[in-house]
């Protein structure tokens, strides 16, 4: 096996995280730079707002999302520069 190879499945997990269309709605709105709560992703992408945070959670876990709680609310946003470059791209 390649060192390719053995990339494989890091990408085929990365690109189906991008590829779900409510998660790819919610990286695209957060390509503003802002921070947003599930709630406001959740009308942006037209989901449910328990739907939206399945799908965030499953963003923050793969580490394109960085949150931060105040309060009660939870705020999300991209992970860093590199996120955003691979959003846009």
């Amino acid at each position: 096996m390649t060192e390719k190879d053995a990339e494989a499945p890091g990408l085929a997990r990365l690109a189906a995280l991008i590829a779900d269309e409510t998660r790819a709605a919610c990286l695209l709105a957060l390509l503003d730079g802002r921070a947003w709560t599930a709630g406001e992703l959740a009308r942006h992408a037209g989901v449910a707002a328990s739907t939206a945070s399945e799908h965030l959670g499953k963003l923050v876990a793969g580490g394109l999302l960085a949150q931060e709680r105040q309060g009660r609310h939870r705020y999300v946003r991209l992970a860093d520069e590199r996120v955003a470059q691979l959003v846009e791209d």
